[in-house]
């Protein structure tokens, strides 16, 4: 029953840890919900049982979520206090995202359809949602996150403990091979040196307390990509294509393969979906297909998270350093708003219906 468990998630958003300022539901402290109608159950997983909301959480629960469905509905909460970070369940560094609460993918079939664009305003406009949110990039041959959030030529500080400090930009943490290499001059690793330079990036970096981490996945279905899953729980994969039926078909292998290693599909996106002229307001030319995306999603039972239109201030946006979600100007920046907003919920929704993610083993016979 679907929109009564969304009906119970937005209720239970109500609840708030009054020291952390944010609700149970963006915290990922929602598990095992369980709806038949007649019974709601769910319990609240607690980093510290003593504190005082500790103590009211399953009552407060109970509240608003009767005062959503109605005095009638039977309620039990639970509450549990054996909370590990969803970063290191199985790592093999205990510190490797330890503070990390949400590690989300960005990838596509193919190149050249927007995924770094995607990443980038996804990433932004989590931050102005009130999210503390870091940016990785582990696309290694074609590095194109510092320029797109206007932070070329910065160079990430080294700690006490040498760890990498991610350098800040428009309220995310981001961190990128750009930041590393010689922008003029090409990257010729083979996989297993991509690969290790990809682990670095994850297990060697002080990100901090983040609620959400997002990567930035090079194209394609390779080692890359399959590193990735074994190192990083991920919450789930945001899928980027455009309408063509070339890339549909990429994108398709991209939901197969993070299907096959059992990480969730959060949805897709259609970027480049349509133009507008901003002379003529509601007549919308479809350059590249229509609805392409939204069959896809339909076929393969995947959200469709948004369709974002081929617009000026986006492509000004990328080229200048500062994402349009930032700038909130255009079609585009409300587009990338609705998309983080999908995207979370498609998160809290995983977080409360199934058990936290796990770290992938892949057998190579």
């Amino acid at each position: 029953m679907p929109d009564r468990i969304d009906s119970i998630l937005e209720a239970l958003a109500r609840v708030v840890d009054p020291e952390r300022r944010k609700d149970i539901v963006r915290l990922g402290l929602v598990r095992d919900l369980r709806d038949d109608g007649t019974r709601v159950s769910l319990t609240v997983v607690l980093d510290d049982p003593t504190t005082a909301f500790a103590r009211t959480v399953a009552a407060q629960c109970e509240d608003a979520v009767r005062q959503t469905l109605g005095p009638g509905v039977e309620v039990s909460v639970a509450t549990d206090n054996r909370f590990v970070p969803l970063a290191t369940d199985q790592g093999d560094d205990p510190g490797a995202l330890a503070g990390v609460r949400h590690v989300i993918a960005v990838a596509s079939g193919k190149g050249g359809v927007g995924k770094s664009t995607v990443a980038v305003n996804l990433a932004v406009a989590l931050a102005r949602q009130g999210y503390d949110v870091g940016l990785v990039d582990t696309d290694i041959y074609g590095p194109s996150i510092p320029v797109m959030m206007g932070i070329e030529g910065a160079r990430p500080r080294v700690n006490e403990q040498r760890r990498l400090l991610p350098v800040d930009a428009h309220g995310v943490r981001v961190l990128s091979m750009g930041f590393l290499v010689d922008p003029d001059r090409a990257v010729i690793w083979r996989g297993p040196m991509v690969s290790s330079a990809v682990k670095q990036f994850l297990s060697d970096t002080e990100w901090g307390e983040l609620d959400v981490l997002v990567m930035d996945l090079p194209p394609g279905t390779g080692d890359i990509q399959l590193t990735i899953v074994q190192t990083a729980p991920l919450a789930g994969a945001v899928i980027v294509s455009t309408p063509q039926k070339v890339a549909l078909a990429d994108a398709r292998k991209g939901v197969a393969m993070f299907q096959q290693v059992d990480v969730p599909v959060l949805g897709i996106v259609e970027n480049m979906a349509y133009f507008e002229p901003p002379e003529l307001p509601g007549r919308r030319y479809h350059l590249f297909g229509e609805g392409g995306a939204r069959r896809l999603a339909q076929e393969l039972d995947v959200p469709l998270l948004g369709e974002i239109p081929i617009e000026e201030p986006l492509r000004e946006a990328c080229d200048g350093g500062i994402p349009v979600a930032a700038t909130g100007l255009g079609v585009a920046a409300r587009v990338f708003d609705g998309i983080a907003r999908n995207v979370m919920h498609q998160v809290a929704r995983r977080d409360a219906l199934l058990p936290a993610a796990r770290q992938v083993e892949i057998l190579y016979r």
